[in-house]
């Protein structure tokens, strides 16, 4: 079976991605790629941190779950019309908003968390 996209980033969300990177690459030692008030990506060597800009994100109340644990996976793609048909006919779901779907495409897996499919930071299309 040939790969669909590759693992891009983990992506957290938060009120503050310059705070969160911070604290991220101090504790990561990992190097800052891009920022941006919306967005910052920070590389490890084997991974990719990106921290986007939630105005209203709410932090999770673990242990309790009435604010359940939070993040996403972006998979870096070269084609995205074309990796957005692979993963939906691997059972993804495409909602209805698309923020940015030049650059992004926001579907649903199959037990309700999104993930992303993007063209990897600093890629031009």
């Amino acid at each position: 079976m040939t790969a669909i996209a590759r693992f891009g980033a983990i992506a957290l969300d938060s009120r503050d991605p310059r705070g969160l990177a911070v604290f991220y690459r101090a504790l990561l030692d990992f190097d800052l790629r891009y920022e941006s008030d919306e967005l910052v990506v920070l590389q490890g060597s084997k991974v990719t941190l990106t921290i986007e800009h939630v105005a209203d994100h709410r932090p999770p109340d673990w242990p309790n779950n009435a604010v359940p644990k939070q993040m996403h996976l972006d998979l870096f793609v070269t084609d995205l019309d074309a990796a957005e048909r692979a993963a939906i006919d691997c059972g993804a779901t495409k909602p209805d908003f698309q923020p940015a779907p030049e650059r992004w495409r926001v579907l649903i897996d199959p037990s309700g968390h999104p993930l992303c499919l993007t063209i990897a930071p600093g890629t031009d299309r």
